[in-house]
């Protein structure tokens, strides 16, 4: 099968549970995972004279037919790579299949490697007599080593691979949790660089995505997409996979120069940067998870804040986030860098918190760093916040903004960050480590999640 265009360290939480999982060194547990089966020159564009009205990014989701949906189970433990699992379940939803993020530990809420909290929609025991078309597994540790551990997985697993239905594996799943399971007989298969050497070497394969019969693996964080449009073709067809891969900005990031800067000023601090990122019912999960974890990687101080009634909330594609604090608790705080994620009716619901409009016109007041992804730079225009601003968006809102660059995944103009959305959230996460630490803390964190940084 033709591979699709590649896109996107490991985090390692302590166990048992309940325990954080933000800060753990994975490198020793990699040999006993496995050995121990038990256990060109942009132009601007100006808005026209006449105004437009403002267009939605709407959700592209396969319509619905005859046919059943698809079912595909994607389990999490704690440790689990959220970048991973999320994409995954935002992409197989958006193709129409039925997905089931199941949890395999005592409780649905589980801390994920970069220290997000996600909640599944069910325990992995309530999944043991169903039937599913595919089982995808995220990588992470100890998250795959806990997946491993699970029986009712195990078994799931083994009777999927037995009746040739699709199963896949990312990161290092493969090597710590299909390995032991005996899944990987005769099977060509690929994982995460640090643990390749895991793997029988006559049937590795260091590439980016590898179909070899029913299973289907890859390499890490950066390759989510790829791995996930992979998968979306093997179940519903090229023609589905194309789509969803241009709704989600994918060709274009393939097309597009990586980062364009404008008034080129210096971000580095003489502190650990610190930052808030706002959520609300209807925030783009993808882009929340890729900022904050490659963020936290460049160990960046990282704080979620919720606009809503509760820290929980449901994202645009029905994944459940729990946030760090409620908006209110940071409004006296001072943050070196506030971003916004996109999502359409998040975005609504962002500009409507008066403490997030207090937040945003202190921090222009004060000279500090704001960010926009996707449809979030709206919020920032109705705030009279880009002024004489270059600015990307996603390109359903391009007609509602001034001076937008054409060409670019990723603006910088002074002390303001923009991004289109979706696929192009590495590469915006990646300028902003870049700006904040250097450019050799953004190459090591982007060789961690197999994704390539540019040269230069």
């Amino acid at each position: 099968m033709k591979s699709l265009s590649p896109l996107f360290s490991l985090h390692t939480p302590k166990i048992p549970v309940p325990i954080s999982a933000t800060n753990f060194n994975f490198l020793p547990l990699i040999n006993a995972a496995v050995q121990n089966p038990k256990r060109p020159k942009p132009s601007v564009k100006k808005r026209p004279l006449k105004p437009t009205k403002t267009l939605s990014p709407a959700p592209v989701t396969v319509p619905p037919s005859s046919t059943p949906p698809k079912k595909v189970l994607v389990p999490i433990g704690l440790g689990t790579e959220e970048m991973e699992a999320v994409i995954m379940v935002d992409v197989m939803r958006r193709a129409g299949a039925e997905v089931t993020l199941a949890s395999v530990e005592e409780q649905l809420e589980v801390e994920a490697s970069g220290g997000t909290r996600l909640v599944a929609d069910t325990f992995i025991s309530d999944c043991s007599d169903e039937i599913f078309d595919l089982v995808a597994l995220p990588g992470g540790m100890p998250g795959s080593a806990r997946l491993r551990d699970c029986k009712i997985l195990q078994n799931i697993m083994s009777k999927q691979a037995e009746e040739k239905r699709l199963y896949g594996a990312i990161c290092a799943a493969p090597a710590v949790t299909l390995l032991p399971w005996g899944l990987l007989k005769r099977k060509q298969t690929t994982c995460h660089p640090a643990f390749m050497d895991k793997l029988p070497s006559f049937w590795a394969v260091k590439s980016n995505i590898q179909v070899s019969g029913e299973l289907t693996t890859s390499r890490g964080a950066g390759t989510s997409f790829e791995f996930s449009l992979s998968l979306v073709e093997q179940l519903f067809g090229e023609s589905v996979a194309k789509e969803i891969g241009e709704s989600m900005l994918i060709n274009v990031a393939d097309n597009d120069s990586r980062k364009e800067e404008f008034n080129e000023v210096v971000w580095c601090l003489d502190h650990n940067p610190q930052v808030l990122i706002p959520v609300a019912n209807g925030s783009e999960e993808i882009e929340v998870v890729t900022i904050v974890d490659i963020l936290r990687r460049a160990k960046a101080n990282v704080i979620i804040a919720s606009v809503e009634k509760s820290l929980q909330i449901l994202a645009s594609r029905a994944t459940k986030l729990v946030a760090d604090k409620m908006i209110s608790s940071t409004a006296e705080s001072i943050y070196d860098l506030i971003i916004l994620p996109g999502g359409i009716s998040g975005a609504e619901r962002l500009q409507k918190s008066r403490v997030l409009k207090k937040l945003l016109k202190e921090q222009e007041l004060a000279g500090r760093l704001l960010g926009a992804i996707c449809s979030s730079s709206t919020i920032l225009q109705k705030q009279g916040l880009l002024k004489d601003k270059r600015v990307t968006t996603h390109p359903l809102v391009i007609s509602n903004l001034d001076n937008v660059v054409d060409g670019a995944r990723v603006v910088i103009d002074g002390k303001l960050i923009t991004c289109k959305g979706f696929a192009t959230a590495t590469d915006f996460a990646l300028a902003i480590v870049g700006k904040l630490f250097g450019h050799a803390r953004a190459r090591s964190v982007a060789e961690g999640l197999v994704f390539k940084y540019p040269r230069g």
